[in-house]
């Protein structure tokens, strides 16, 4: 069930039970719910009472109505209600049979006639089965089911959620200066003398002036071959959402390519507002999608068409592949080390990394692993969140060396 429908439903069910909620924590709900998915039941309990119930007088009428719309399970127990009393009793269990009196030892407030746990006015139908497992068991296994696994409606959701995945670069200084009155590198002469006229010339206040600060550019190189078709329509979302949503982030530039015999550059075709027409778009433009892969070939021409030219120096470059290259290892390892001299941090993303026992150790990834800051896989939507953290992480870059078993093959 969407967040909408089922806001919409719980809300009528409470209003119905005698707790005063409306449309407007309707919608308040339904987007907590897109925040915050309902992974389980207790998630789902405190993101529904944080944004509906607003008076403790409502909990007992809010918990009756939960019950009897999501299960008879007991709600969970709230750990502050005990909070600041000399005399409440001992703190109960985390997982109790039923919910606690007060800590006055007052009964707790009846339950209203139309919000019964057996009621069907409390949400549900005669008959119809209970919302609360269906949205949050398909939340989770969106979150950790790998790309290829998913259903193709399935890949629908997970690519609408994908498209909202921020990649937020590390901040950078640039060669831009500002005024700042606190501190900075400098002294503005000019206008420390500009403000010193207001107090007949003694420069009371020293304006300083430091370096503006920005982030720094994202490169995309996404591997649209045979072997990374599983996975290619889920990461051509995450490219339209970095350059398209890229662009209300204040400062940030993304630039997308994707290669399999050559490379193509997509940031134009990328941005349009329209995902469907951004991906057919990006279709039309690589004509060599699901073939071999050229991995050494496309970072050369990425490097000589695009590196020179300013998009990879001091950039985060992501490169999305299996590493399953037709190039000589050696061959990789040398354009790996040109893209290691121009790019600020190098994240590689393996969904084959997920696989039980996989180790790369020989053909193009061991060939690229020396060189890259990071290694994660990106298999599921769980795991693209390693992938934001890898792109922003902005500590020590480590040490680059020749990988020791560059052999033949196409691993």
């Amino acid at each position: 069930m969407e967040p909408a429908a089922l806001a919409v439903r719980f809300v009528d069910a409470l209003h119905r039970g005698g707790v005063p909620a409306g449309t407007d924590r309707a919608a308040r709900f339904a987007a907590a719910l897109r925040l915050v998915p309902p992974s389980s039941r207790d998630r789902l309990y405190w993101t529904a009472r944080t944004t509906l119930v607003s008076d403790a007088t409502q909990v007992a009428a809010f918990d009756a109505v939960f019950a009897g719309v999501f299960g008879d399970d007991a709600p969970p127990v709230d750990l502050a209600d005990s909070r600041g009393d000399p005399n409440a009793p001992p703190l109960p269990d985390t997982t109790p049979e039923t919910r606690p009196a007060p800590p006055d030892n007052r009964p707790a407030e009846p339950a209203p006639s139309g919000a019964s746990a057996g009621s069907s006015s409390a949400g549900n139908e005669p008959g119809e089965p209970r919302a609360v497992p269906a949205l949050a068991s398909a939340t989770e296994r969106l979150q950790h089911t790998a790309f290829a696994e998913l259903t193709a409606d399935e890949v629908d959701a997970v690519r609408q959620l994908v498209r909202r995945l921020v990649l937020a670069t590390p901040l950078r200084r640039t060669r831009r200066s500002r005024a700042s009155t606190k501190n900075g590198e400098r002294i503005d002469v000019r206008r420390t003398v500009r403000a010193a006229r207001k107090t007949g010339g003694d420069p009371v206040a020293l304006v300083h002036r430091r370096r503006r600060r920005r982030p720094r550019p994202l490169v995309l190189l996404c591997d649209v071959s045979g072997s990374m078709e599983p996975y290619t329509r889920v990461f051509l979302a995450l490219l339209h959402g970095c350059v398209f949503g890229g662009r209300r982030v204040a400062g940030a530039r993304a630039e997308a390519f994707v290669f399999a015999t050559r490379l193509t550059r997509l940031t134009r075709s990328l941005a349009a507002r329209d995902p469907d027409l951004a991906l057919r778009r990006a279709a039309e433009a690589a004509p060599d999608w699901a073939g071999g892969t050229r991995l050494a070939e496309a970072l050369r021409r990425f490097l000589d068409d695009h590196g020179r030219r300013g998009l990879a120096r001091g950039a985060v470059v992501v490169v999305l592949s299996d590493g399953w290259a037709q190039d000589e290892p050696a061959d990789v390892a040398a354009q790996m080390a040109r893209l290691r001299r121009v790019a600020h941090r190098i994240v590689w993303v393996n969904p084959r990394k997920a696989a039980a026992g996989y180790a790369p150790k020989v053909g193009g990834m061991a060939a690229a692993l020396p060189y890259c800051d990071a290694f994660v896989s990106g298999h599921s939507l769980a795991a693209l969140n390693e992938v934001a953290a890898a792109v922003a992480a902005c500590g020590p870059r480590s040490p680059s060396r020749p990988g020791p078993n560059l052999q033949k093959g196409y691993r």
